[in-house]
């Protein structure tokens, strides 16, 4: 692993717009509210991740495909969500999920979760990343690696998720030195466990990082056993008026 260090230099003064990436909200049928709010204007969301059923499901879900319709008219990307368990899932069941995705929601790109990050895997990504380009005009592909990867995945994705944990990891965490030859529209944090209060932190962490795509939350994982990013945070509206009106900047 490359070197760490605690801010990257320089990194500052960018004038980066933070924006949230949503990880991935619960069904559209049990979670109706928080999708509406994503199409709120003024809203500063960059991409939302479409999770039907650990994937896209069997056939079309009538729910997901007006949550997504709405998404897209409100000029939010919507990214199919696809399970690469850490390298290990076939790349023709990847592939064919990608497919359903498209045929179905007309997804904008793709989010590669639990994305191996060590650099033997990456030659399998990088195949996966450019199948789903020749498929997806323009496709917007993020890698959900949770830990900085080997450096090689920059060159693969518009995106990297660099930090996916706890809030009592985030702000003392460090970040890899090589991520400075890159801009921080690069590069994503997701914070669960952040209490009320910490948000201005939280945001200085991310901006001195080098991370201009966030998604933070109270909610917790309940020791493995909830998914804290299937609602929003208790302060949704305090995230979306700070980084709507560029305070965090």
């Amino acid at each position: 692993m490359s070197h760490l260090t605690s801010a990257k230099p320089g990194s500052a003064d960018t004038g980066l717009r933070t924006g949230i990436g949503v990880p991935g909200l619960a069904h559209p049928l049990v979670a109706p509210a928080e999708w509406a709010e994503l199409t709120r204007p003024g809203t500063p969301v960059h991409w939302a991740v479409l999770d039907v059923a650990d994937g896209p499901g069997s056939r079309p879900d009538p729910h997901c495909l007006q949550a997504a319709a709405r998404l897209r008219n409100a000029g939010v990307r919507v990214l199919g969500h696809l399970d690469t368990t850490y390298g290990a899932r076939p790349f023709g069941e990847v592939v064919s999920e990608a497919h359903r995705y498209l045929d179905w929601y007309r997804v904008d790109g793709f989010f590669l979760d639990r994305c191996p990050a060590e650099r033997a895997a990456l030659p399998e990504i990088r195949r996966t990343v450019a199948t789903l380009r020749a498929l997806c005009d323009d496709a917007h592909v993020v890698l959900g690696h949770g830990i900085h990867p080997y450096p090689g995945y920059a060159e693969n994705a518009d995106q990297l998720v660099t930090f996916s944990g706890p809030w009592s990891d985030y702000r003392w965490s460090q970040v890899a030195e090589w991520t400075a030859d890159y801009p921080p529209e690069r590069f994503c944090h997701f914070v669960h466990g952040m209490p009320r209060g910490h948000l201005e932190e939280a945001l200085r962490v991310a901006r001195w990082q080098g991370a201009s795509t966030i998604y933070f939350t109270d909610r917790t994982d309940s020791g493995g056993r909830a998914d804290p990013w299937e609602t929003m945070p208790g302060y949704w509206d305090e995230i979306v008026s700070r980084i709507g009106t560029g305070v965090s900047e």
